[in-house]
């Protein structure tokens, strides 16, 4: 795995990230516009998902959300590789940004398991889970990468 990060860094796009004056900076700056758009669209859609607003439906919301959602994400997984690539064996060694990509697996898989095998008409009691958990994971998401730039 060592070989590998370590090849990773001494590509040409890693070196251009991590060398000139202002890739990293536009990178990050996108990295916290996709996640803003993901985060965003997300919080409303998981507060429907807990009860609240009771004068639109669920599809309502998902049919103007999930497309704001998987535009952030898009956007948030590309510039998060790129930055990943300025400094892969240092960022690999970190726990803090292991934990973040657990949370961000754990929470697209509760979000496909609840559009594409669940569906909308499902209990609401599991609806709230779905919706408290995906709180949880992407609050945990935000919180990590936060302290990536501390630890």
């Amino acid at each position: 795995m060592e070989a590998w990060l370590e090849a990773l860094a001494l590509t040409p796009v890693a070196q251009w990230i991590r060398f000139s004056r202002w890739s990293y900076a536009v990178i990050n700056t996108l990295h916290v516009l996709g996640i803003a758009l993901l985060v965003g669209a997300i919080i409303p859609l998981d507060l429907k998902r807990i009860g609240l607003w009771r004068c639109i439906t669920l599809e309502q919301l998902a049919h103007v959300l999930v497309p704001v959602a998987v535009s952030g994400f898009v956007i948030a997984v590309i510039s998060g590789v790129l930055l990943f690539m300025a400094g892969p064996s240092d960022y690999f060694a970190l726990s803090i940004f292991l934990f973040k990509l657990l949370c961000i697996a754990f929470a697209v898989a509760n979000a496909v398991n609840f559009h594409w095998r669940m569906g909308y008409a499902v209990p609401f009691n599991q609806q709230r889970l779905v919706g408290f958990v995906s709180l949880i994971l992407w609050l945990c998401v935000l919180v990590a990468g936060r302290f990536i730039a501390y630890v």
